[in-house]
């Protein structure tokens, strides 16, 4: 059989200028992994105390016990509320009446997740109250032996988040910064994931074309679909094993699996 194919550049990312027949042994070299992309929150760093325990202390000062076993589910809804609806509007752009709304939502969508159901304005004050708890960021445990590995591998490596500042500070204070080639927020892109600018301009400034990236995130809606409307391959970081239902993208449970997606077959 002949071994030579045709190529089809995609629109939104490719780098070649028309059809090209190519063999099987230089697509695969096209299309080896050159850069990989990370959200930030919730898949390279968590909170110390975890957020799961700053919410049941802020219930307690309502007089409200939950039960923390149930809290990663009940933020794993309340994640996907705020994803699907940042899709519809950006909550950063929402007047701030509107914005108010969104986090007493999102905060009774997740203790009702997690079994306690609360009116709007007292979900609205507990959320309120988690935010001005003490806590700091911490890596997980996975990220940097995983940098690491990329990094050995000459791979590119870019934050893209929906963070409405910029994430050099965090960088530094974390100690990605030796790894991490660009860090890319919705504030400076004007734009936020799913939506395709911003993934489009992580492309840009590594150097790749959309078959020669990776996207992992924790999220469907904003990481997935964002990172495959571009035609960037999507990794579901699962860490907590919430999306069995999900079988149209590879779902990893550690940082540490990335390193089996990185060649065309992965």
């Amino acid at each position: 059989m002949n071994n030579r194919h045709l190529l089809q550049l995609h629109p939104a990312c490719g780098k070649l200028s028309c059809l090209h027949f190519i063999t099987i042994q230089e697509l695969a070299v096209y299309e080896m992994i050159k850069a990989v992309f990370f959200d930030f929150y919730n898949t390279l760093i968590s909170f110390d105390p975890t957020r799961e325990e700053l919410q049941v202390k802020a219930c307690r000062e309502f007089g409200i016990e939950v039960n923390p076993q149930a809290m990663p589910r009940g933020y794993w809804v309340a994640d996907d509320f705020m994803s699907r609806e940042n899709t519809r509007l950006s909550i950063q752009k929402r007047s701030p009446e509107e914005e108010q709304r969104f986090w007493a939502d999102y905060e009774a969508t997740l203790l009702e997740a997690a079994g306690v159901v609360v009116s709007k304005e007292l979900a609205l004050q507990i959320f309120t109250r988690v935010r001005k708890l003490d806590r700091r960021l911490i890596l997980f445990d996975d990220v940097l032996p995983t940098l690491d590995m990329l990094k050995a591998r000459g791979i590119v490596l870019g934050l893209v988040s929906n963070l409405n500042r910029s994430l050099d500070g965090y960088c530094d204070e974390l100690g990605l910064t030796p790894y991490i080639d660009f860090a890319l927020t919705s504030s400076q892109i004007d734009a936020e994931k799913p939506h395709p600018p911003i993934f489009l301009a992580a492309l840009e400034h590594a150097g790749v074309s959309c078959f020669e990236a990776i996207h992992v995130g924790d999220q469907y809606h904003s990481d997935v679909i964002g990172a495959r409307g571009v035609e960037i391959r999507p990794l579901l970081l699962d860490r907590n094993g919430f999306w069995k239902e999900v079988s149209d993208c590879p779902r990893i449970r550690s940082l540490r699996e990335i390193v089996n997606h990185l060649s065309p077959n992965g």
